[in-house]
C-alpha cells in the first residue's frame, strides 16, 4: 500500500486543497519540485524539472524574475566563458539573438526579463509571485512542505502550505534553507579555519580610501564624532574572522538618450552629510569625470550598468551586516537606505556646489530610462545581494579548490572568476579613514563546483538541493557567485531533484554520474542535439604539430595555443569532432584577443567530403564586455556520423601572433 499510495501522490495535477486549522483554512498546493526564489538559477531550475516531465512549482518573493541578471547587472561577470555550459549558454545566445549576434554578454534589463519570462511560458509551470516562506515543516530530517505568504500584504490571513517531493532553495538569501533548519555561516571565516590566506579581515590597496582622509565631523577634532559611513570600533588583525558582509549595491541602469530619460531628482531622505567623505575625497584627488566615481559600463541603447568604483561610490560599505538572518521588515529597511543612498549619490553628484560644473554637467546627462523598472519609478527592485547565508553541506568549497590545489572529482558546474570580496567595513586606522575587506585575486584557470557543495548533510534535509547560498568560504563564495554559474548549478541541482523522484532516493544518493551524462547528452534541456566542442586541450580530438606557445589564461577553458611567428616555422593543430548525429552544423572558432596578431588567420574546413579554405582578420577583432574573447562565424556544413571532418588552424602566411584556441559545431536548432 505504500507505494500505492506513493504513485497516486506523484500523479496528482498541482492544485488548491483546503484544509481547516486551529486558525484559519490554509490553501494545499501540491507539486513535485518546488523551487523557491526566482533568480536566475531558479528559473532554469524550474525550466529544466518542468522539461524533465516533473509538476514544478517557482516561488518568487518579488514582482519579477531574474534576480540580478535582469535587475541591472547586464556587464556579465565570466571569468572564463568555458563555464557556461547548458540552459546558461542558452540564455546567452538567447540575448545575443536579441541584438542580431551568436551570443551576447551585456544587455538590457528588460531583454533579460523577458527571456526569462518565456522560459515559463515555454515549460509551462506555476509561478506564484509576491510570496515568500514563513517556515517550513519536517519529518525528521525530511522537508514535507513550507508555510507562505503574501509579501505585499503579509499575514495568516494570505498563508499558504506547500508540499513537495524535493525542494530547491534558489534565494540569494537561502531562505528556505534556513527555515529548515540546515547548517550555514555568515560572515567571513578565519584564515586558519581552512588554513586559507585571503579570508577574514583584509586591508589592502583596492577600492581604498588614499592616505590623508580625515574621519571627523570636525577635521582634527576627536570629540566632534565620526562622518557618515564610518563605523567605530578597531581594525582587527588581517585574515581574522568575523560577520561583516561584502556590501552590497544596485547596479544601476540610466540612459542618455534624451526620449527615454527621466532627469534624477532629489530622491527620499536624502541628505547631503551622507557624502561628506566623498567631498574630502575629491579634495584629496581632483574629478575630471563623474566616471572618476562611478564605474560605467555601457549597454546596448544608450544604456548602463553602473557598479562601485574606488574608495566612495555605490557600495553602501557596512550597512548590510544585519541583512542576511534579518526579518523581512528589518529587511525592507536595509533594502530602502540602499536605495536612498544611491539615488542621492546620483543628485550630489549633479547637483551640489561642491561638484565642479563640468561633471555635474555631465551627470546630467544621465537619467532613468522610461523603458526600465516600469512598476518600480524606473529603478531596479534588485538590492545586489553580494552573498548573505552560506550552506555548510556535505563539503565546503575553500581556496584551495579555487587556486587548484584541490580538486574534486563531483563536479555538476565549473566556476572560474576571480576570488572577489567588496569591501566589509569602513573604519579609522592610523587616525585615517580607511576600507577594509576588499580582495581581488585570481590567476587560476576553470576548477569544478562539487555537488556535496549543492547537497545539504544527511542528517538535516534529504530533499533540498542549494545551488545559490551553496557550501563555500566567504573567500571561495566571491569566485563562485557569479549569475553564470548559479544558473549552471540550478540545472544541475533539478536534474538532480528529478533523479531523486524517479529513484525514491534522497539527494545524497544520487549518482552525478548520471547528472553529469544527463547535462552532457541534454544541455538545453529539449531533447536537442547537443554541441560538439572541440578544446584544444582536448588531446584526444586535436593534432598539433610544430611547437606551440601554452597560455594559461585569456582564452576559451584551461588553456590556448599561441604562436608569435619569431621562429618562421609553421604549425597548425587539426580539431577532429566526433559527429554522432548527421545535419547542418554552424562552425565556430574562439579568438582569444592578443598582442600583436596576425592581421590574417589561415583555417581550413573538411566536411568530410569538400575542403573549404577561410582567411579570417583577427586583429579587427571587437570583445565585448567581461570576456577574452570571441566566437568568429566560419560557415555552415552538412556533417555526417562516421565521416572524418575537421578544422585546421595553421600559422600559415602570418604576419603576427597567432591563437588557436577552441572549435565549436552548433547543430541547426530553432531557438
Amino acid at each position: 500500500m505504500k507505494n500505492l499510495f506513493k504513485i497516486t501522490w506523484l500523479c496528482l495535477p498541482i492544485l488548491f486543497i483546503t484544509v481547516n486549522t486551529s486558525t484559519a483554512s490554509i490553501p494545499v498546493l501540491n507539486t513535485e519540485v518546488c523551487v523557491y526564489g526566482g533568480t536566475s538559477a531558479g528559473v532554469i531550475a524550474a525550466y529544466t524539472a518542468k522539461k524533465m516531465g516533473k509538476q514544478v512549482l517557482l516561488i518568487e518573493p518579488g514582482l519579477h524574475l531574474g534576480g540580478m541578471s535582469s535587475g541591472g547587472l547586464g556587464f556579465t561577470d565570466i571569468g572564463n566563458k568555458y563555464v557556461v555550459t547548458g540552459l546558461a549558454r542558452d540564455f546567452y545566445r538567447r540575448i545575443g539573438a536579441n541584438y542580431g549576434r551568436f551570443e551576447q554578454w551585456i544587455f538590457e534589463p528588460k531583454v533579460a526579463e523577458k527571456i526569462f519570462d518565456d522560459y515559463v511560458n515555454r515549460a509551462g509551470f506555476k509561478v506564484l509571485k509576491s510570496t515568500r516562506i514563513v517556515s517550513a515543516q519536517k519529518q525528521g530530517n525530511k522537508i514535507i512542505s513550507i508555510t507562505t505568504e503574501d509579501s505585499v500584504h503579509p499575514g495568516k490571513i494570505s498563508y499558504r502550505t506547500i508540499k513537495a517531493i524535493m525542494f530547491i532553495d534558489c534565494s540569494y538569501e537561502g531562505d528556505l534553507m534556513a527555515r529548515a533548519g540546515v547548517s550555514y555561516s555568515t560572515g567571513r571565516e578565519a584564515n586558519s579555519e581552512y588554513n586559507e590566506t585571503i579570508d577574514g579581515v583584509q586591508v589592502v590597496d583596492g577600492h581604498q580610501m588614499p592616505d590623508g582622509i580625515d574621519p571627523h565631523k570636525i577635521p582634527g577634532d576627536a570629540n566632534s564624532g565620526l562622518l557618515w559611513g564610518i563605523n567605530q570600533g578597531n581594525v582587527r588583525p588581517n585574515g581574522s574572522g568575523d560577520k561583516k558582509i561584502q556590501a552590497y549595491n544596485y547596479r544601476i541602469t540610466l540612459t542618455n538618450v534624451p526620449e527615454n530619460r527621466i532627469p534624477i531628482t532629489r530622491p527620499d531622505n536624502y541628505n547631503p552629510e551622507r557624502y561628506e567623505l566623498l567631498k574630502r575625497l575629491k579634495q584629496l584627488k581632483p574629478w575630471k569625470s563623474f566616471t572618476d566615481i562611478l564605474f560605467l559600463s555601457n549597454m546596448p541603447n544608450g544604456k548602463t550598468d553602473i557598479n562601485n568604483l574606488g574608495g566612495f561610490s555605490t557600495d553602501m560599505i557596512g550597512m548590510n551586516w544585519d541583512y542576511p538572518d534579518a526579518d523581512y521588515a528589518k529587511r525592507e529597511q536595509i533594502i530602502k537606505a540602499h536605495e536612498d543612498y544611491t539615488k542621492g549619490l546620483l543628485y550630489f553628484v549633479g547637483h551640489d556646489a561642491s561638484v565642479p560644473e563640468p561633471v555635474r554637467e555631465q551627470m546630467l546627462q544621465w537619467g532613468y530610462p522610461k523603458d526600465e523598472f516600469t512598476d518600480h519609478q524606473h529603478f531596479s527592485p534588485q538590492l545586489y545581494i553580494r552573498e548573505a547565508r552560506r550552506m555548510k553541506g556535505e563539503l565546503i568549497m575553500t581556496q584551495h579548490h579555487c587556486q587548484g590545489r584541490e580538486t574534486v572529482r563531483d563536479g555538476v558546474g565549473m566556476a572560474a572568476y576571480t576570488m572577489d570580496s567588496h569591501n566589509c567595513d569602513r573604519q579609522v586606522i592610523n587616525g585615517m579613514t580607511k576600507n577594509e575587506g576588499n580582495v581581488e585575486v585570481g590567476g587560476f584557470g576553470p576548477y569544478p563546483v562539487s555537488y556535496r557543495a549543492i547537497t545539504p548533510k544527511k542528517a538535516e534535509a534529504t530533499n533540498l538541493l542549494v545551488p545559490v547560498c551553496l557550501s563555500a568560504t566567504h573567500i571561495a563564495y566571491g569566485s563562485i557567485r557569479m549569475e553564470p554559474v548559479f544558473m549552471v548549478l540550478g540545472q544541475s541541482a533539478a536534474v538532480a531533484a528529478c533523479m531523486a523522484i524517479d529513484k525514491g532516493a534522497t539527494v545524497q544518493q544520487v549518482d552525478v554520474t548520471l547528472i553529469r551524462q544527463q547535462l552532457r547528452d541534454n544541455p538545453f534541456a529539449d531533447g536537442s542535439i547537443p554541441e560538439v566542442l572541440v578544446d584544444n586541450d582536448d588531446t584526444a580530438h586535436c593534432q598539433i604539430t610544430g611547437d606551440w606557445q601554452k597560455e594559461k589564461s585569456g582564452g576559451y577553458g584551461p588553456s590556448y595555443l599561441l604562436d608569435t611567428a619569431s621562429s618562421g616555422e609553421s604549425k597548425s593543430i587539426k580539431y577532429l569532432p566526433e559527429i554522432k548525429t548527421s545535419g547542418n552544423y554552424s562552425v565556430y572558432a574562439y579568438f582569444p584577443k592578443v598582442k600583436k596578431a596576425s592581421t590574417k588567420t589561415m583555417i581550413k574546413i573538411f566536411d568530410g567530403k569538400q575542403l573549404n579554405e577561410k582567411t579570417i582578420d583577427v586583429a579587427s577583432l571587437e570583445v565585448a564586455g567581461q570576456t577574452s574573447g570571441e566566437w568568429i562565424a566560419l560557415g555552415s556544413f552538412a556533417l555526417s556520423k562516421g565521416q572524418q571532418p575537421y578544422v585546421e588552424i595553421s600559422t600559415e602566411d602570418a604576419d603576427g601572433a597567432t591563437a588557436a584556441d577552441a572549435i565549436l559545431f552548433v547543430p541547426s536548432k530553432k531557438l
